[in-house]
């Protein structure tokens, strides 16, 4: 396999201060692009942005923000805006703190309310009940709680959650955050990944099935401390270095520098890519997405199916098939490997839902498991997230997407 184009991360001085200089972080999934942010979906705790009274929403509505706005996650049941200034806006859900922020006034959850950090933050992700934040200089803040299939597990200490951001402790600067239903992958500026929360499934890819149930011996604090996922590199020589991380509900993805794909977790319906069913709770190395004429440029994953594109802006999925979730059409089975997904024009990225995969296009369309149109704007950015049954996305001067599937 050639070598392939390794993403630009690097650290950029910026304003020298005594005994440091500061920096600056940056990755090509930092978005950039400002436009507005539209949602659908189940609003009944106020997920939808929209007001006290919109229980769900069929098609697209405007959330009111105050400005423009550059990324958008869904959570479980609350969903995060990150602005074009750095400042993040969330509402929803916040029974365990996912919000960030006071909603001790009534109805304050239901529409957008600035998180109170002072630091000007790139990306943001989101979880079932979890939100993190990456700061242009390369911090990871946190609030909210992980959650295991017993309940509540905490976030930085056992049985702990924070209803306000938190700073986690980390040895090196982190280029890229992304997560999963419960976990959280952190990948920094040296290629390392870094992982914390739930590891029921593997998903940490750092912690071994003995230990998975609440961290065995070493209690809680063996999953929520992040640490590093060893990797050796060919041959068992040095370590393995990574460019980029992609998460499912239960699993992980990342891309060596090199252009290889790992990935642990869940695989229950192959939706890592593996020919067993058995959950990996160490990195694998993915051989069904070797290619020696493409790289792999993007991943989604929803609860048991994976949507992927190439660098030919080609899609694949793979992992469950029911309700039409991997756009192969009706009669279509569980598949074990990439499989392409018929009659999509040049893909730009890919997102997930629980049960749904959408694929965003330059062409303006939106078009379902059946071809029939999706009733989006014209105009929709490729800021596209979905989990559960709410999906936002970021309304721009360019792309389109494509549905495949339905929520069940």
């Amino acid at each position: 396999m050639p070598g392939k184009r390794t993403a630009k991360r690097s650290l950029v001085p910026e304003e020298e201060s005594p005994g440091r200089k500061r920096i600056k972080v940056c990755h090509p999934s930092h978005r950039t692009q400002p436009g507005l942010v539209l949602t659908l979906g189940q609003g009944d705790v106020g997920q939808l942005g929209l007001g006290e009274d919109v229980m769900e929403r069929k098609k697209p509505a405007l959330v009111p923000l105050p400005e423009m706005m550059v990324q958008v996650e869904a959570g479980g049941m609350h969903t995060v805006c990150l602005s074009q200034t750095g400042k993040i806006y969330t509402f929803g859900c916040n029974d365990e703190g996912a919000l960030g922020r006071d909603t001790s006034a009534e109805g304050s959850e239901t529409t957008p309310g600035l998180v109170e950090l002072q630091e000007k933050v790139v990306q943001v992700s989101a979880g079932d009940s979890h939100t993190a934040a990456l700061t242009d200089d390369g911090r990871v803040f946190v609030w909210g709680s992980f959650r295991d299939n017993n309940g509540v597990i905490g976030l930085l200490e056992p049985m702990k959650t924070s209803s306000i951001p938190v700073l986690l402790q980390l040895s090196a600067p982190v280029v890229k955050i992304v997560s999963g239903n419960d976990h959280l992958v952190m990948l920094t500026m040296d290629g390392d990944l870094f992982t914390c929360g739930c590891g029921e499934q593997g998903q940490l890819g750092r912690v071994p099935a003995l230990f998975a149930n609440r961290g065995g011996r070493k209690g809680l604090q063996r999953l929520l401390v992040p640490q590093c996922v060893p990797v050796r590199g060919k041959g068992n020589r040095g370590k393995m270095r990574f460019q980029d991380a992609f998460c499912g509900a239960y699993f992980t993805f990342a891309v060596t520098q090199e252009g290889h794909i790992y990935g642990f977790g869940l695989s229950n319906y192959h939706q890592l890519g593996t020919q067993g069913t058995e959950p990996c709770f160490s990195p694998q190395n993915l051989t069904c997405f070797k290619n020696s004429t493409k790289s792999w440029v993007g991943f989604s994953g929803g609860q048991h199916h994976t949507v992927c594109v190439d660098s030919e802006g080609k899609a694949y999925s793979l992992g469950r098939a029911e309700y039409g979730r991997l756009g192969l059409g009706a009669g279509a089975e569980e598949k074990s490997t990439p499989t392409v997904i018929p009659e999509l024009p040049n893909i730009s990225s890919v997102a997930c839902g629980a049960s749904v995969g959408y694929a965003v296009s330059s062409d303006g369309e939106c078009q379902g498991q059946e071809r029939c149109r999706v009733p989006f704007p014209p105009l929709v950015c490729p800021g596209l997230e979905l989990r559960g049954d709410l999906m936002a996305l970021c309304n721009s001067l360019k792309g389109g997407c494509r549905e495949g599937g339905g929520v069940s």
